[in-house]
């Protein structure tokens, strides 16, 4: 019987992929992929909190200098470990930091796979409380047969309900995409 998610193994390319598939490699050699995926949890989440930083990563405006110290000073603040540190340093000092959120999701692809998991990306119009990830997750499991690590962002756009990205299959359950739904069905009769 065939699986009704897609499972592949973590694929990263690009720029965003040479970091990130270098940073998981650093981590696995030091022992250390939880402390970096610790550490690049909090990263995405002062990401998602602060424009400023948000702007700092991803604005030409910024010198390479300006990036750089920025970088290491919240790295600093944060007591986030050496090996991200110095990533963020590197990335800085070759204007690489406007890639950084999807060096961050491609590590924990890669971090994932290597436990044997999948990563699903979930949308919700509001945070997801730590019973309803696991339940979720749980969800998940039984559908597509391995364990599920759950990615999730919040956009308030979606009004509720939630949009799963597992593998290549989404499945949209959003009020908003409903709605559009009944808007379209309701310009086909009228």
């Amino acid at each position: 019987m065939g699986c009704p998610l897609a499972t592949t193994s973590a694929h990263v390319s690009g720029i965003a992929g040479r970091y990130a598939t270098a940073l998981f490699e650093l981590a696995q050699e030091e022992n250390a992929l939880a402390q970096v995926e610790g550490d690049l949890d909090t990263l995405q989440a002062a990401l998602n909190e602060s424009a400023d930083l948000r702007d700092l990563t991803t604005s030409p405006v910024y010198s390479r200098e300006d990036q750089q110290s920025g970088m290491r000073a919240l790295a600093s603040a944060m007591g986030l470990g050496n090996t991200v540190t110095n990533t963020l340093a590197l990335m800085a000092s070759r204007r690489r930091l406007f890639v950084l959120e999807d060096v961050i999701k491609g590590v924990k692809a890669l971090a994932a796979d290597a436990r044997g998991e999948i990563t699903a990306e979930v949308t919700s119009a509001k945070a997801l409380t730590k019973a309803q990830s696991e339940a979720l997750a749980k969800t998940l499991k039984a559908s597509v047969g391995q364990d599920v690590a759950i990615n999730s962002t919040v956009d308030e756009s979606i009004i509720g309900g939630l949009i799963v990205k597992v593998g290549s299959r989404m499945i949209d359950t959003s009020i908003r995409s409903k709605l559009a739904a009944m808007q379209n069905a309701m310009k086909e009769v009228g």
